[in-house]
């Protein structure tokens, strides 16, 4: 087996709560080689996936993070639009939530979330999490288009 640099995923990061973001990025900065781009709302997030204004030029994710709890259009909205557009629904979702409601686990996969993460909330707790999704979408399983950047496809 051969050892080679880690491939470079592009993730978006769905999330309203500045202190989450800001842990989100340091997990990025300090132990994770990805791209990590952050919207704010719902509204925002589908605009962001399907590159509409202002978002035109952008890499579509090869992951997304998503809270449940968003102004604008909540995740659970973002979720069913982005699982029944054939555009996006290939994209693997992540419910990255505080909420541990059974009812919102068992919405979350109806609507056909890759995985549903309870957020820790310990710092500590919290970079462990991120770095574990990291790993298992980088390093464990193969994402949709076998794009790899490191190798040019």
């Amino acid at each position: 087996m051969t050892t080679s640099e880690p491939r470079v995923i592009t993730v978006l990061l769905v999330e309203d709560d500045p202190g989450d973001v800001l842990m989100t990025r340091e997990a990025f900065d300090e132990h994770l080689h990805n791209r990590l781009d952050v919207v704010t709302d719902g509204a925002e997030a589908l605009a962001f996936l399907r590159r509409q204004p202002p978002y035109e030029d952008v890499a579509r994710p090869d992951l997304v993070l998503l809270d449940l709890n968003l102004p604008r259009r909540d995740g659970r909205e973002v979720l069913r639009e982005v699982k029944d557009d054939p555009d996006l629904r290939h994209i693997p979702v992540i419910v990255l939530t505080t909420s541990q409601a059974e009812e919102d686990v068992l919405r979350s996969y109806q609507l056909h979330a890759n995985a549903y993460v309870t957020k820790p909330v310990d710092f500590d707790g919290f970079i462990e999490a991120i770095k574990q999704i990291d790993h298992f979408f980088v390093s464990v399983v193969q994402l949709p288009g076998g794009r790899d950047p490191n190798r040019g496809t």
